[in-house]
Protein backbone atom coordinates (compact mmCIF):
# COMPACT_ATOMS: atom_id res chain seq x y z
CA UNK A 1 0.00 0.00 0.00
CA UNK A 2 1.48 3.29 -0.81
CA UNK A 3 1.93 5.33 1.94
CA UNK A 4 0.32 9.44 2.54
CA UNK A 5 2.53 12.06 0.84
CA UNK A 6 3.78 14.32 3.59
CA UNK A 7 1.57 17.17 1.81
CA UNK A 8 -1.63 14.66 2.39
CA UNK A 9 -0.59 13.69 5.99
CA UNK A 10 -0.20 17.74 6.63
CA UNK A 11 -3.46 18.17 5.30
CA UNK A 12 -5.02 15.83 7.83
CA UNK A 13 -3.27 17.26 10.80
CA UNK A 14 -4.05 20.55 9.88
CA UNK A 15 -7.80 19.76 9.62
CA UNK A 16 -8.27 17.74 12.54
CA UNK A 17 -6.35 21.02 14.15
CA UNK A 18 -8.39 23.60 12.83
CA UNK A 19 -11.80 21.35 13.41
CA UNK A 20 -10.92 21.06 16.41
CA UNK A 21 -9.76 24.04 18.30
CA UNK A 22 -13.05 25.57 16.02
CA UNK A 23 -15.32 23.61 17.70
CA UNK A 24 -13.64 23.86 21.12
CA UNK A 25 -14.19 27.37 20.85
CA UNK A 26 -17.43 27.07 19.38
CA UNK A 27 -18.67 24.70 22.94
CA UNK A 28 -16.64 27.25 24.94
CA UNK A 29 -18.56 29.96 23.54
CA UNK A 30 -21.56 28.22 23.37
CA UNK A 31 -21.46 27.66 27.68
CA UNK A 32 -20.45 31.34 28.05
CA UNK A 33 -23.78 32.45 25.55
CA UNK A 34 -25.95 30.50 28.14
CA UNK A 35 -23.96 31.93 31.04
CA UNK A 36 -24.52 35.29 29.71
CA UNK A 37 -28.02 34.85 28.70
CA UNK A 38 -29.34 33.56 31.91
CA UNK A 39 -27.41 36.24 33.84
CA UNK A 40 -28.92 38.47 31.52
CA UNK A 41 -32.42 36.74 31.93
CA UNK A 42 -31.84 37.22 36.11
CA UNK A 43 -30.48 40.57 35.97
CA UNK A 44 -33.28 42.00 34.22
CA UNK A 45 -36.12 39.95 36.53
CA UNK A 46 -34.12 41.42 39.54
CA UNK A 47 -34.24 45.18 38.32
CA UNK A 48 -38.27 44.54 37.59
CA UNK A 49 -38.68 43.08 40.62
CA UNK A 50 -37.02 45.85 42.88
CA UNK A 51 -38.80 48.57 40.69
CA UNK A 52 -42.22 47.09 41.60
CA UNK A 53 -41.46 46.67 44.65
CA UNK A 54 -40.16 50.38 44.99
CA UNK A 55 -43.28 52.08 43.36
CA UNK A 56 -45.00 54.27 45.38
CA UNK A 57 -48.76 52.73 43.50
CA UNK A 58 -47.62 49.32 45.00
CA UNK A 59 -47.43 51.04 48.83
CA UNK A 60 -50.07 52.78 48.68
CA UNK A 61 -51.84 49.23 47.70
CA UNK A 62 -51.03 47.53 50.28
CA UNK A 63 -52.82 50.03 52.49
CA UNK A 64 -56.00 48.99 51.18
CA UNK A 65 -58.80 46.36 52.06
CA UNK A 66 -58.54 45.11 48.58
CA UNK A 67 -54.85 45.50 47.32
CA UNK A 68 -55.60 42.83 44.19
CA UNK A 69 -58.08 45.23 42.89
CA UNK A 70 -55.12 48.23 42.48
CA UNK A 71 -52.18 45.83 41.98
CA UNK A 72 -53.55 43.18 39.33
CA UNK A 73 -53.58 45.79 36.52
CA UNK A 74 -50.58 47.59 37.44
CA UNK A 75 -48.34 43.66 37.47
CA UNK A 76 -49.88 43.35 34.23
CA UNK A 77 -49.01 46.44 32.60
CA UNK A 78 -45.32 46.11 34.16
CA UNK A 79 -45.32 42.83 32.54
CA UNK A 80 -46.42 43.92 29.57
CA UNK A 81 -44.07 46.79 29.43
CA UNK A 82 -40.59 45.06 30.18
CA UNK A 83 -41.18 41.64 28.94
CA UNK A 84 -41.28 39.58 31.17
CA UNK A 85 -43.39 36.44 31.94
CA UNK A 86 -44.92 37.22 35.01
CA UNK A 87 -45.27 39.75 38.31
CA UNK A 88 -46.06 38.62 41.31
CA UNK A 89 -47.25 40.69 44.31
CA UNK A 90 -47.70 38.90 47.20
CA UNK A 91 -48.15 38.70 51.06
CA UNK A 92 -45.10 38.02 53.21
CA UNK A 93 -46.93 34.27 53.76
CA UNK A 94 -46.75 33.50 49.55
CA UNK A 95 -50.29 34.59 49.30
CA UNK A 96 -50.91 36.30 45.85
CA UNK A 97 -52.24 39.46 45.07
CA UNK A 98 -51.47 39.26 41.72
CA UNK A 99 -50.43 37.08 38.77
CA UNK A 100 -50.81 36.42 34.87
CA UNK A 101 -53.16 33.33 35.50
CA UNK A 102 -56.86 35.53 37.46
CA UNK A 103 -57.36 31.52 38.61
CA UNK A 104 -54.15 31.91 40.65
CA UNK A 105 -54.69 34.73 42.55
CA UNK A 106 -55.18 34.08 46.46
CA UNK A 107 -52.99 31.00 46.02
CA UNK A 108 -49.86 30.50 47.77
CA UNK A 109 -46.58 31.44 45.93
CA UNK A 110 -44.57 27.74 44.07
CA UNK A 111 -40.90 28.38 45.35
CA UNK A 112 -39.08 29.93 48.24
CA UNK A 113 -39.70 33.15 49.92
CA UNK A 114 -37.46 32.80 53.18
CA UNK A 115 -34.73 34.88 52.31
CA UNK A 116 -36.57 38.05 50.87
CA UNK A 117 -38.92 37.88 54.17
CA UNK A 118 -35.74 38.14 56.02
CA UNK A 119 -35.18 41.56 53.57
CA UNK A 120 -32.94 40.24 51.26
CA UNK A 121 -33.30 40.39 47.61
CA UNK A 122 -32.09 36.99 45.19
CA UNK A 123 -33.03 35.59 42.08
CA UNK A 124 -33.58 31.86 41.50
CA UNK A 125 -34.47 29.30 38.50
CA UNK A 126 -37.67 27.23 39.76
CA UNK A 127 -40.66 25.55 38.32
CA UNK A 128 -43.81 27.38 38.92
CA UNK A 129 -47.45 27.38 37.50
CA UNK A 130 -45.84 29.00 34.12
CA UNK A 131 -43.43 26.26 34.14
CA UNK A 132 -39.38 26.82 34.78
CA UNK A 133 -38.24 30.12 35.16
CA UNK A 134 -35.20 32.35 36.02
CA UNK A 135 -36.99 34.58 38.79
CA UNK A 136 -36.19 37.29 41.24
CA UNK A 137 -38.26 37.51 44.81
CA UNK A 138 -37.32 41.08 46.95
CA UNK A 139 -39.28 42.32 49.72
CA UNK A 140 -41.58 45.37 49.96
CA UNK A 141 -40.66 47.41 53.23
CA UNK A 142 -43.03 49.39 54.50
CA UNK A 143 -43.03 52.94 56.66
CA UNK A 144 -41.99 51.53 59.55
CA UNK A 145 -39.31 49.33 57.48
CA UNK A 146 -40.76 45.99 57.79
CA UNK A 147 -41.29 43.65 55.13
CA UNK A 148 -45.35 44.30 53.91
CA UNK A 149 -45.20 42.60 51.13
CA UNK A 150 -43.10 40.55 48.30
CA UNK A 151 -42.51 41.01 44.78
CA UNK A 152 -41.57 38.30 42.31
CA UNK A 153 -40.95 39.22 38.75
CA UNK A 154 -39.60 36.33 36.10
CA UNK A 155 -38.51 35.23 32.92
CA UNK A 156 -39.64 31.57 31.40
CA UNK A 157 -36.41 29.23 30.57
CA UNK A 158 -38.58 28.16 27.32
CA UNK A 159 -37.92 32.28 26.35
CA UNK A 160 -34.17 32.52 27.54
CA UNK A 161 -33.55 29.29 25.86
CA UNK A 162 -35.33 30.71 22.65
CA UNK A 163 -33.07 33.28 22.82
CA UNK A 164 -30.06 31.29 23.28
CA UNK A 165 -30.57 28.98 20.30
CA UNK A 166 -30.74 32.12 18.13
CA UNK A 167 -27.15 33.15 19.59
CA UNK A 168 -26.20 29.73 19.08
CA UNK A 169 -27.45 29.82 15.38
CA UNK A 170 -25.42 32.96 14.96
CA UNK A 171 -22.38 30.57 16.15
CA UNK A 172 -23.10 28.00 14.38
CA UNK A 173 -22.89 29.79 11.26
CA UNK A 174 -19.70 31.52 12.32
CA UNK A 175 -17.94 28.42 13.17
CA UNK A 176 -19.06 26.91 9.97
CA UNK A 177 -17.58 29.45 8.03
CA UNK A 178 -14.39 29.28 10.20
CA UNK A 179 -14.18 26.03 8.97
CA UNK A 180 -14.57 25.95 5.54
CA UNK A 181 -12.13 29.35 5.88
CA UNK A 182 -10.07 27.17 7.55
CA UNK A 183 -10.03 24.34 5.45
CA UNK A 184 -9.27 26.44 1.96
CA UNK A 185 -6.48 27.64 3.59
CA UNK A 186 -5.06 24.24 4.37
CA UNK A 187 -6.04 22.81 1.49
CA UNK A 188 -4.07 25.85 -0.46
CA UNK A 189 -0.89 25.29 1.94
CA UNK A 190 -0.87 21.33 1.03
CA UNK A 191 -1.22 22.35 -2.52
CA UNK A 192 2.26 24.12 -2.33
CA UNK A 193 3.68 21.89 0.14
CA UNK A 194 2.49 19.06 -2.47
CA UNK A 195 4.18 20.79 -5.55
CA UNK A 196 7.71 21.51 -3.57
CA UNK A 197 7.56 18.13 -2.17
CA UNK A 198 6.50 16.29 -5.40
CA UNK A 199 4.03 14.22 -3.33
CA UNK A 200 6.75 12.24 -1.79
CA UNK A 201 6.27 10.98 2.03
CA UNK A 202 8.60 11.98 5.17
CA UNK A 203 10.19 8.50 4.45
CA UNK A 204 11.19 9.11 1.21
CA UNK A 205 12.23 13.32 1.74
CA UNK A 206 14.40 11.80 4.56
CA UNK A 207 15.75 9.10 2.67
CA UNK A 208 16.73 11.51 -0.39
CA UNK A 209 18.02 14.08 2.56
CA UNK A 210 20.07 10.96 3.78
CA UNK A 211 21.51 10.50 0.46
CA UNK A 212 21.90 14.04 -0.82
CA UNK A 213 24.15 14.65 2.15
CA UNK A 214 26.28 12.08 1.88
CA UNK A 215 27.11 12.44 -1.46
CA UNK A 216 27.79 16.09 -1.01
CA UNK A 217 29.86 14.98 1.82
CA UNK A 218 31.59 12.33 -0.58
CA UNK A 219 32.51 13.71 -3.58
CA UNK A 220 36.03 15.29 -3.84
CA UNK A 221 34.87 18.37 -5.63
CA UNK A 222 34.45 21.44 -3.59
CA UNK A 223 30.59 22.52 -4.01
CA UNK A 224 28.98 25.99 -2.92
CA UNK A 225 25.39 27.32 -3.45
CA UNK A 226 25.45 30.91 -3.06
CA UNK A 227 22.01 32.81 -3.13
CA UNK A 228 21.18 35.88 -5.04
CA UNK A 229 21.97 37.99 -2.17
CA UNK A 230 25.08 37.05 -1.49
CA UNK A 231 24.64 34.42 0.96
CA UNK A 232 26.44 31.16 1.20
CA UNK A 233 23.64 28.61 1.85
CA UNK A 234 25.82 25.71 1.53
CA UNK A 235 29.44 23.78 1.40
CA UNK A 236 30.35 20.63 1.57
CA UNK A 237 33.92 19.49 3.71
CA UNK A 238 35.87 19.59 0.30
CA UNK A 239 35.15 23.56 -0.16
CA UNK A 240 35.67 24.08 3.28
CA UNK A 241 39.09 22.45 3.22
CA UNK A 242 39.94 24.29 -0.33
CA UNK A 243 38.51 27.46 0.69
CA UNK A 244 39.47 27.19 4.05
CA UNK A 245 36.51 28.04 5.24
CA UNK A 246 35.04 28.27 8.90
CA UNK A 247 32.79 26.43 10.79
CA UNK A 248 30.00 28.81 10.31
CA UNK A 249 30.56 29.60 7.11
CA UNK A 250 26.70 28.92 5.74
CA UNK A 251 24.78 31.84 6.36
CA UNK A 252 27.43 34.15 6.06
CA UNK A 253 28.10 36.94 3.18
CA UNK A 254 30.88 35.76 0.75
CA UNK A 255 32.66 39.30 1.47
CA UNK A 256 32.87 38.36 5.13
CA UNK A 257 34.11 34.91 4.27
CA UNK A 258 37.02 36.41 1.71
CA UNK A 259 35.60 34.63 -1.58
CA UNK A 260 34.32 37.51 -4.05
CA UNK A 261 37.18 36.67 -6.30
CA UNK A 262 36.85 33.33 -6.18
CA UNK A 263 32.70 33.62 -6.90
CA UNK A 264 33.36 36.43 -9.30
CA UNK A 265 34.42 33.83 -12.50
CA UNK A 266 31.64 33.03 -15.08
CA UNK A 267 33.66 31.22 -17.42
CA UNK A 268 33.33 27.32 -18.37
CA UNK A 269 36.16 26.81 -16.16
CA UNK A 270 38.89 29.73 -14.69
CA UNK A 271 41.55 28.96 -12.51
CA UNK A 272 42.07 31.34 -9.07
CA UNK A 273 44.78 31.50 -6.69
CA UNK A 274 43.86 31.03 -3.13
CA UNK A 275 46.63 30.35 -1.10
CA UNK A 276 48.99 27.97 -1.97
CA UNK A 277 46.61 26.65 -4.12
CA UNK A 278 45.69 26.88 -7.69
CA UNK A 279 41.82 26.13 -8.20
CA UNK A 280 39.92 25.55 -10.86
CA UNK A 281 36.23 26.96 -10.81
CA UNK A 282 33.26 26.55 -12.14
CA UNK A 283 29.82 28.75 -11.49
CA UNK A 284 26.39 28.29 -12.92
CA UNK A 285 23.23 30.31 -12.22
CA UNK A 286 20.82 28.36 -11.18
CA UNK A 287 17.16 28.92 -9.99
CA UNK A 288 18.30 29.03 -6.21
CA UNK A 289 21.12 31.32 -6.95
CA UNK A 290 24.56 30.48 -8.46
CA UNK A 291 26.15 27.08 -8.06
CA UNK A 292 30.11 26.85 -7.87
CA UNK A 293 32.24 23.51 -8.28
CA UNK A 294 35.93 23.85 -7.15
CA UNK A 295 38.60 21.26 -7.92
CA UNK A 296 42.12 21.52 -6.47
CA UNK A 297 44.73 21.94 -9.17
CA UNK A 298 47.25 22.68 -7.07
CA UNK A 299 49.71 19.71 -8.06
CA UNK A 300 48.14 19.78 -12.00
CA UNK A 301 49.41 23.05 -12.32
CA UNK A 302 52.77 21.91 -10.83
CA UNK A 303 53.16 19.18 -13.09
CA UNK A 304 51.69 21.68 -16.22
CA UNK A 305 54.60 24.07 -14.90
CA UNK A 306 57.44 20.97 -15.67
CA UNK A 307 55.85 19.88 -18.51
CA UNK A 308 56.41 23.79 -19.68
CA UNK A 309 60.22 23.30 -18.36
CA UNK A 310 60.32 20.22 -20.44
CA UNK A 311 58.49 21.92 -23.48
CA UNK A 312 61.24 24.81 -23.08
CA UNK A 313 64.43 22.19 -22.89
CA UNK A 314 63.00 20.30 -25.93
CA UNK A 315 62.74 24.06 -27.49
CA UNK A 316 65.77 24.76 -26.63
CA UNK A 317 67.45 21.70 -27.74
CA UNK A 318 65.56 22.16 -31.15
CA UNK A 319 67.23 25.85 -31.42
CA UNK A 320 70.14 24.59 -30.35
CA UNK A 321 70.17 21.47 -33.46
CA UNK A 322 69.04 24.61 -35.66
CA UNK A 323 71.94 26.53 -34.81
CA UNK A 324 74.33 23.71 -35.05
CA UNK A 325 72.52 22.56 -38.16
CA UNK A 326 73.69 25.80 -39.46
CA UNK A 327 76.96 25.93 -38.40
CA UNK A 328 77.92 22.46 -39.34
CA UNK A 329 76.46 23.25 -43.01
CA UNK A 330 78.96 26.67 -43.09
CA UNK A 331 81.93 24.21 -42.16
CA UNK A 332 80.87 21.92 -44.82
CA UNK A 333 80.62 24.63 -47.37
CA UNK A 334 83.92 25.68 -46.43
CA UNK A 335 86.01 22.96 -46.91
CA UNK A 336 84.13 22.31 -50.18
CA UNK A 337 85.31 25.44 -51.19
CA UNK A 338 88.77 24.52 -50.51
CA UNK A 339 88.83 26.83 -47.05
CA UNK A 340 90.04 24.25 -44.49
CA UNK A 341 91.89 26.56 -42.16
CA UNK A 342 88.65 28.72 -41.98
CA UNK A 343 86.29 25.85 -41.82
CA UNK A 344 88.23 24.84 -38.46
CA UNK A 345 88.80 28.28 -36.72
CA UNK A 346 84.93 28.65 -37.14
CA UNK A 347 83.72 25.40 -35.73
CA UNK A 348 86.30 25.61 -32.69
CA UNK A 349 85.00 28.95 -32.23
CA UNK A 350 81.61 28.33 -31.67
CA UNK A 351 82.36 25.40 -30.21
CA UNK A 352 84.53 27.07 -27.24
CA UNK A 353 81.81 29.35 -27.04
CA UNK A 354 79.18 26.96 -26.40
CA UNK A 355 81.45 24.87 -24.09
CA UNK A 356 82.28 28.07 -21.77
CA UNK A 357 78.50 29.05 -21.34
CA UNK A 358 78.12 25.35 -20.27
CA UNK A 359 81.40 25.37 -18.25
CA UNK A 360 80.22 28.65 -16.83
CA UNK A 361 76.47 27.52 -15.83
CA UNK A 362 77.47 24.32 -14.93
CA UNK A 363 80.40 25.30 -12.55
CA UNK A 364 77.90 28.06 -10.85
CA UNK A 365 75.05 26.43 -10.48
CA UNK A 366 75.47 22.64 -9.06
CA UNK A 367 71.45 21.66 -9.19
CA UNK A 368 71.13 19.82 -12.68
CA UNK A 369 67.76 20.49 -13.11
CA UNK A 370 68.20 24.50 -12.36
CA UNK A 371 71.14 24.63 -14.58
CA UNK A 372 69.78 23.01 -17.71
CA UNK A 373 66.78 25.29 -17.26
CA UNK A 374 69.24 28.27 -17.26
CA UNK A 375 71.27 26.81 -20.62
CA UNK A 376 67.72 26.07 -22.05
CA UNK A 377 66.31 29.58 -21.62
CA UNK A 378 70.04 31.03 -22.84
CA UNK A 379 69.35 28.85 -26.20
CA UNK A 380 65.31 29.84 -26.32
CA UNK A 381 66.10 33.93 -25.50
CA UNK A 382 69.35 34.00 -28.50
CA UNK A 383 66.67 32.43 -30.86
CA UNK A 384 64.11 35.12 -29.94
CA UNK A 385 67.36 37.69 -30.11
CA UNK A 386 67.68 38.43 -26.96
CA UNK A 387 71.34 37.98 -24.88
CA UNK A 388 70.65 35.75 -21.41
CA UNK A 389 73.52 36.20 -19.10
CA UNK A 390 74.52 34.63 -16.00
CA UNK A 391 75.87 36.51 -13.21
CA UNK A 392 79.68 35.79 -12.83
CA UNK A 393 79.36 35.65 -9.09
CA UNK A 394 76.04 33.04 -9.77
CA UNK A 395 76.79 30.01 -7.34
CA UNK A 396 74.57 27.48 -6.20
CA UNK A 397 74.63 24.14 -4.21
CA UNK A 398 71.76 21.62 -3.69
CA UNK A 399 69.84 23.41 -0.87
CA UNK A 400 67.18 21.29 -0.28
CA UNK A 401 64.44 22.90 -2.02
CA UNK A 402 61.39 21.73 -3.97
CA UNK A 403 63.20 21.87 -7.45
CA UNK A 404 59.94 22.07 -9.00
CA UNK A 405 58.87 25.38 -7.00
CA UNK A 406 62.90 26.78 -8.17
CA UNK A 407 61.99 25.97 -11.84
CA UNK A 408 58.61 28.23 -11.37
CA UNK A 409 59.97 30.47 -9.98
CA UNK A 410 62.79 30.92 -12.52
CA UNK A 411 61.85 29.74 -15.53
CA UNK A 412 58.94 32.17 -14.60
CA UNK A 413 60.90 35.09 -14.64
CA UNK A 414 63.05 34.29 -17.02
CA UNK A 415 60.18 34.30 -19.48
CA UNK A 416 58.80 37.55 -18.57
CA UNK A 417 61.70 39.19 -18.27
CA UNK A 418 62.29 37.86 -22.11
CA UNK A 419 58.95 38.96 -23.37
CA UNK A 420 59.84 42.51 -21.57
CA UNK A 421 63.78 43.15 -22.32
CA UNK A 422 64.90 45.63 -25.62
CA UNK A 423 67.74 42.95 -26.13
CA UNK A 424 68.71 41.80 -22.60
CA UNK A 425 68.53 39.93 -19.89
CA UNK A 426 70.88 39.56 -16.59
CA UNK A 427 70.08 36.09 -14.25
CA UNK A 428 71.61 35.95 -10.89
CA UNK A 429 71.47 33.19 -8.70
CA UNK A 430 73.77 32.93 -5.22
CA UNK A 431 72.45 30.26 -2.36
CA UNK A 432 74.57 29.53 0.98
CA UNK A 433 73.33 27.88 4.17
CA UNK A 434 71.02 30.96 4.79
CA UNK A 435 68.97 30.73 1.78
CA UNK A 436 68.67 31.67 -1.83
CA UNK A 437 69.02 34.73 -3.71
CA UNK A 438 67.52 35.13 -7.47
CA UNK A 439 67.66 38.11 -9.57
CA UNK A 440 66.49 38.42 -12.71
CA UNK A 441 66.65 42.32 -14.75
CA UNK A 442 65.86 43.09 -18.33
CA UNK A 443 66.37 46.32 -20.18
CA UNK A 444 62.60 46.82 -20.35
CA UNK A 445 60.85 49.28 -19.07
CA UNK A 446 59.78 47.77 -16.00
CA UNK A 447 56.45 46.76 -14.00
CA UNK A 448 54.68 49.90 -12.43
CA UNK A 449 51.64 48.14 -10.92
CA UNK A 450 51.79 45.67 -7.54
CA UNK A 451 48.70 43.96 -9.59
CA UNK A 452 51.43 42.09 -11.80
CA UNK A 453 51.06 38.55 -9.01
CA UNK A 454 47.51 38.58 -9.33
CA UNK A 455 45.92 36.11 -11.12
CA UNK A 456 45.13 37.45 -14.66
CA UNK A 457 47.34 40.16 -14.74
CA UNK A 458 48.99 40.48 -18.06
CA UNK A 459 50.97 43.44 -20.39
CA UNK A 460 48.59 41.65 -23.52
CA UNK A 461 45.45 42.83 -21.92
CA UNK A 462 43.90 39.13 -22.53
CA UNK A 463 43.19 38.59 -19.01
CA UNK A 464 45.05 35.12 -18.82
CA UNK A 465 48.09 35.64 -17.33
CA UNK A 466 49.33 33.21 -14.61
CA UNK A 467 53.14 33.29 -15.24
CA UNK A 468 54.08 36.22 -12.18
CA UNK A 469 51.27 35.03 -10.25
CA UNK A 470 52.61 31.29 -10.27
CA UNK A 471 55.55 32.58 -9.02
CA UNK A 472 53.77 34.62 -6.22
CA UNK A 473 52.36 31.41 -5.18
CA UNK A 474 55.37 29.46 -5.02
CA UNK A 475 57.33 31.93 -3.10
CA UNK A 476 54.83 32.35 -0.54
CA UNK A 477 54.62 28.24 0.07
CA UNK A 478 58.04 28.43 0.47
CA UNK A 479 58.25 31.25 2.90
CA UNK A 480 60.06 33.64 0.82
CA UNK A 481 59.38 37.47 -0.40
CA UNK A 482 59.82 38.70 -3.35
CA UNK A 483 60.78 42.36 -4.48
CA UNK A 484 60.35 44.17 -7.51
CA UNK A 485 62.23 47.51 -8.63
CA UNK A 486 61.83 48.90 -11.82
CA UNK A 487 62.67 45.68 -14.31
CA UNK A 488 64.64 44.05 -11.46
CA UNK A 489 63.03 41.37 -9.88
CA UNK A 490 64.46 40.10 -6.10
CA UNK A 491 63.77 36.41 -4.71
CA UNK A 492 64.67 35.74 -1.85
CA UNK A 493 63.94 32.15 -0.14
CA UNK A 494 65.07 30.73 3.34
CA UNK A 495 66.80 27.53 3.82
CA UNK A 496 64.26 24.53 4.34
CA UNK A 497 65.48 24.07 8.00
CA UNK A 498 64.68 28.06 8.19
CA UNK A 499 61.21 27.66 7.21
CA UNK A 500 60.60 24.51 9.37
Amino acid sequence: MRRWSLAGQMLVLQLVVVAVTVTGGAALMSVLAQQVVGTEAAAMSKAVALSVASSPDVLAALGEPSPTRRLQPYAERVRAETGVDFVTIMKPDGTRYTHPNPAEIGRGFLGRIDRAVRGEAFTETYTGTLGPSVRAVVPVHVDDGSVGALVSAGIKVEKVSAKLRGVLGWMAGIVALALGLGAAGTWLVTARLRRQTHGLGPVELGRIHEHHDAVLHAVREGLLLVGKDGTLTLCNDAARALLNLPADAEGRHVADLGLPDVLAGREQESIHLVGDRVLAVNSAASRLGTVVTVRDHTELQALAGQLDAERGFAESLRSAAHESANRLHTVVTLVELGRTEEAVAFGTAELRAAQELTDRVMGAVREPVLAALLLGKSAEAAERGTELLISEDSELDDLGLDVRDLVTIVGNLIDNAVEAAAGRVEVRVRGDASGLLVTVADDGPGLTTPEAFRRGWTTKGDGHGLGLALVGQAVRRLGGTIEVAGSVFTVRLPAPERVS
